[in-house]
């Protein structure tokens, strides 16, 4: 997909979510809501969130499977391990053109070949992910990184 049809993709992606969330308080709802908008409207194999949570044990924080559309996904990940391990312990977002290029990338679908991962931060901590997985080869760039951060915007806010 070129980069301005991306980037309209994404324009009409905003107005639709800003509807969506904008009324919503509920952070759960507007988390299934934000992914299936993606997903429907983008195309993308694998759209959804991962929140921080306690353990089981409460030794410490995890990545726990939130709100998703796809296939069956990876249920806890640990800090620090794979793309949504690591961009959260760099609280940064990571794009990852090649997943098998990757150190240490979980593989919870086959069908994934390229991954972008968005930390939401709040009060300087991440408090959840949204991870987005593609079938193909080098999908995301600065286009996706952009609109998707600007997406996420409701999310990161107290």
């Amino acid at each position: 997909m070129k980069k301005e049809e991306k980037a309209q993709r994404y324009e009409a992606l905003l107005q639709e979510v800003e509807a969506l969330v904008g009324p919503e308080s509920d952070e759960i709802a507007n988390m299934a809501n934000i992914a299936a908008a993606i997903h429907a409207r983008m195309g993308f194999h694998w759209t959804g969130f991962y929140r921080v949570l306690p353990t089981p044990d409460g030794s410490g924080e995890e990545l726990v499977l939130g709100p998703f559309q796809g296939p069956v996904a990876c249920t806890r990940i640990r800090y620090g391990r794979g793309v949504c391990g690591t961009a959260w312990k760099e609280k940064r977002t990571l794009i990852v053109p090649d997943v098998e290029q990757f150190p240490g990338h979980i593989a919870c679908s086959a069908l994934s070949r390229s991954e972008i991962v968005i930390p939401i931060v709040r009060k300087g901590a991440v408090t959840a992910e949204l991870d987005i997985d593609s079938a193909e080869l080098d999908t995301f760039d600065a286009v996706d990184e952009r609109y998707l951060t600007l997406l996420l915007t409701s999310l990161a806010t107290e």
